[in-house]
């Protein structure tokens, strides 16, 4: 009976030195192979921030739009075929990739062959969020590139700006993510900028108080002068009027005065949902459970689905495979 005991251990500690293990995430998978990870991201960031403020928002945007197609695997970032670049809700809005591809170089000086683009924007998306004072969170890695990307999924799973409650919450919980993480996400809106292109029916369209769409008629004579009726399609407009590049919870705060953005914001106010509008007064008046549960979200979708070894591979630029 030992040694049948023994011979298991024996097995079990051979395929976990070849690399066959049932992998895992770990808050300390870099800790012996690239122990200053975190520091190299962490001044690189500082220095997008110190030049580009708003360019955090685009790179936690772009964390989002990676995982919730198949997952955090940096399929986002590859060049070529079947690009999700130039998926809709990605083309011609989503940026950022070179700030990663930056970011990949010098931790490739340092730690060569060692760190997956997939990691390097989940921990990218987590210093932004603190270098505009928002929370932090334990990040964990061990995640691999994909060799290939999917953009009918793209096109399919990312969740557009037109839609209402009930779809948005049906597309989160399709991907295993709960209505909470739903609606304390949704508040990294509270940083970036929106294209006119995609609110502007709200400008011109319903202003009846009954409306679900119903816009603050100040915040809609406010965006007009930025937005005409005719053209000016690529103008931006700050997601958050008040303070576009510090992270807090005045996104739930303009929820409540009428004052969303996109339709996919008021939405979660105004939509009919009393648990989501309880969970979006929660967090206006709660900046600190407000940050507790987005911490929570961000762990959540970097997570989902995460591709190990020994499937993918470490991309040594993140637009290409090997």
């Amino acid at each position: 009976m030992a040694s049948s005991i023994v011979s298991m251990i024996s097995i079990f500690l051979l395929f976990a030195m070849s690399g066959h293990a049932l992998a895992s995430l770990s808050p300390t998978f870099y800790s012996s192979t690239c122990p200053n990870l975190t520091g190299i991201v962490r001044a690189a960031v500082q220095q997008v921030v110190a030049s580009e403020p708003r360019m955090c928002a685009s790179l936690v945007r772009l964390f989002f739009h990676d995982c919730h197609v198949n997952g955090c695997d940096a399929s986002i970032m590859l060049n070529g075929s079947n690009n999700e670049q130039f998926a809709f809700p990605n083309i011609n809005s989503l940026r950022g990739y070179n700030v990663i591809e930056n970011i990949k170089a010098l931790v490739e000086a340092k730690c060569p062959n060692t760190v997956s683009c997939a990691d390097i924007i989940v921990i990218v998306a987590r210093e932004c969020v603190m270098a505009l004072n928002g929370p932090t969170w334990t990040v964990t890695f061990g995640r691999r590139d994909s060799l290939t990307a999917n953009q009918t999924a793209a096109n399919v799973e990312l969740p557009p700006f037109f839609l209402n409650v009930s779809r948005l919450i049906a597309n989160f919980q399709s991907h295993g993510l709960s209505v909470q993480d739903l609606v304390a996400l949704s508040g990294s809106h509270t940083i970036g900028q929106g294209q006119c292109g995609n609110f502007k029916s709200r400008l011109y369209g319903p202003s009846l108080s009954s409306s679900p769409d119903y816009m603050n008629p100040y915040y809609n004579q406010s965006l007009r002068s930025q937005c005409p009726s005719s053209g000016g399609d690529s103008n931006l407009s700050p997601l958050d009027l008040q303070t576009p590049v510090v992270f807090d919870n005045k996104y739930y705060k303009n929820l409540i005065n009428f004052s969303g953005l996109f339709h996919s914001d008021q939405t979660l106010w105004s939509g009919g949902d009393w648990t989501v509008a309880q969970l979006v007064h929660t967090y206006a008046m709660n900046q600190a459970r407000f940050f507790q549960d987005f911490a929570t979200g961000m762990i959540n979708m970097g997570n989902l689905k995460p591709l190990l070894a020994p499937n993918g591979q470490i991309r040594k630029y993140c637009g290409k495979v090997n």
